[in-house]
């Protein structure tokens, strides 16, 4: 059984915007720390954005500003609203544990950012 399951991403000119959602099983989102991860073709995997167990939240700098981190409990859900999208946001995101291989890896949503 996946534990979490991405979607929501799509193809979207530059200036726009995409929200994503992570499904979460056998997981509860408000247990842990949450994060956002994305990996573009020939690159590392990168955290973005993370949030805590407390509500706390972290961006990276090359998102700052423009991603909102957030979760549902009700839903056991984690979204990523992104705004002011760049080509360079172009990747596949994925959600996870925020420190280190916790849980299996989803399949991921493909985000292009294209004109």
């Amino acid at each position: 059984q996946e534990q979490f399951v991405e979607s929501g991403g799509g193809l979207v000119q530059p200036g726009g915007s995409l929200r994503l959602s992570c499904a979460a099983s056998a997981v509860i989102v408000t247990d842990y720390a949450m994060g956002w991860f994305r990996q573009a073709p020939g690159k590392q995997r990168e955290l973005v954005a993370h949030i805590t167990t407390g509500g706390y939240t972290k961006y990276a700098d090359s998102v700052k500003g423009r991603f909102t981190i957030s979760r549902d409990s009700a839903k056991n859900t984690v979204y990523l609203q992104m705004n002011s999208l760049k080509p360079e946001d172009t990747a596949v995101y994925y959600c996870n544990y925020p420190w280190g291989g916790r849980f299996d890896w989803g399949q991921g949503t493909q985000v292009t950012v294209s004109s």
